[in-house]
């Protein structure tokens, strides 16, 4: 009798792990989608704020590069039982980015707003592709890992540009 309650504990675990195993990273997943949403408000927000031209150019690349990403990670995500509208409130309201707004509203109070601008811009790129990484290893979708790596192939070159960025030249 012991031995079939624990071969039944046995199984109820593996069932669990299996179910549990298939979505891949969940929450991981919906940061990632309220972050893409939060910085897509951002930077379309402070385009009015930018003054050189470069900069300028590359945010608009990159407020489209977040709404494409926006667009195309319903699928994958929906694929993963997450839905884009029905994201957790937690992490939403963890990613909204009301700190970056406050940062950035400083820096154009003070008159570096393109400098401290390409430099967050940079940081929250780089922290996005650490999150994508990490749902790509954790994940066994195809559609997402496909999504992930078509994303992080069109960001990487935005990215240099912020990273390139050099405000006592323009």
């Amino acid at each position: 009798m012991l031995a079939g309650g624990g071969a039944l504990a046995a199984i109820i675990v593996g069932i669990l792990m299996l179910a549990s195993g298939g979505s891949g990273p969940t929450k991981s997943m919906q940061t990632f989608a309220a972050r893409v949403q939060a910085l897509e408000k951002i930077t379309a927000s402070a385009q009015k704020n930018i003054n050189s031209n470069d900069l300028r150019g590359t945010n608009s690349n990159l407020t489209l590069f977040l709404a494409n990403t926006d667009h195309n990670m319903t699928t994958p995500l929906a694929n993963n039982s997450v839905d884009v509208k029905k994201l957790d409130k937690d992490i939403v309201a963890a990613e909204k980015g009301d700190a970056l707004t406050a940062k950035l509203e400083d820096a154009r109070l003070n008159a570096v707003f393109d400098r401290v601008y390409a430099r967050e811009m940079s940081y929250q790129l780089t922290a996005l592709e650490t999150l994508m990484n990490s749902i790509y290893k954790g994940s066994k979708s195809k559609s997402m890992k496909d999504f992930l790596k078509t994303t992080d192939d069109s960001l990487v070159p935005i990215k240099k540009q912020f990273d390139s960025f050099d405000a006592s030249s323009s």
